[in-house]
């Protein structure tokens, strides 16, 4: 019984203390310092990301719909006048679960992660048809909506003054551990 009791204990807190929060990370880059990525966020903290020696790096690169189509995207939205209207269009790593869920860009935002099924122009812009498992979401985009696709990078783009997207796992200790990082590129930023 006390063989099972101190399983019981040590499961739960491996559990908890192999729960990571994960955070999301929009800013520029402040310094680099070994495997230390600082950045001022979005919202005026300094935050420091902890990369691991195998940390991903991708770049922004400017792209179109039309370079999309078939292809496994995210579009960040907003409702407006009775339909989603695109506020940024961007590839995904297949990783990325697809869905349509609430995004925390800007209150009332959404998610879409899904593969591009058509493009159609229509007034005022184009539509495209996103479809996931279990449902599918026609969104308008407007001309001038960033579209952006994405390459590999290395830690030599990590630069200061470089804007950064990163899903960072906030550690035990507060310490916040970033996998993979989006770097912007020849002035084309990562969507956030």
């Amino acid at each position: 019984m006390k063989k099972l009791a101190a399983l019981a204990f040590l499961l739960a807190f491996g559990t908890v203390a192999l729960a990571q929060t994960p955070v999301r990370v929009r800013g520029t880059i402040t310094a680099v310092q070994g495997d230390v990525l600082s950045v001022k966020s979005r919202d005026g903290r300094d935050l420091q990301l902890k990369l691991p020696s195998d940390v991903g790096v991708s770049t922004a690169k400017a792209a179109t719909l039309k370079d999309l189509k078939g292809a496994y995207v995210g579009a960040t939205a907003m409702q407006k006048d009775g339909r989603m209207v695109a506020v940024e269009v961007h590839t995904l790593p297949p990783q990325a679960k697809p869905g349509h869920t609430p995004w925390d860009l800007q209150p009332g935002s959404t998610m879409t992660n899904a593969n591009v099924e058509g493009i159609a122009q229509v007034s005022g812009g184009d539509e495209i048809t996103m479809s996931y498992p279990g449902g599918s979401q026609k969104i308008f985009v407007p001309p001038g909506t960033p579209i952006v696709r994405f390459v590999p990078g290395s830690r030599d783009d990590l630069k200061p003054g470089e804007h950064v997207f990163a899903v960072a796992a906030q550690q035990a200790d507060g310490t916040l551990l970033a996998p993979r990082v989006s770097v912007s590129k020849d002035g084309v930023r990562p969507p956030h």
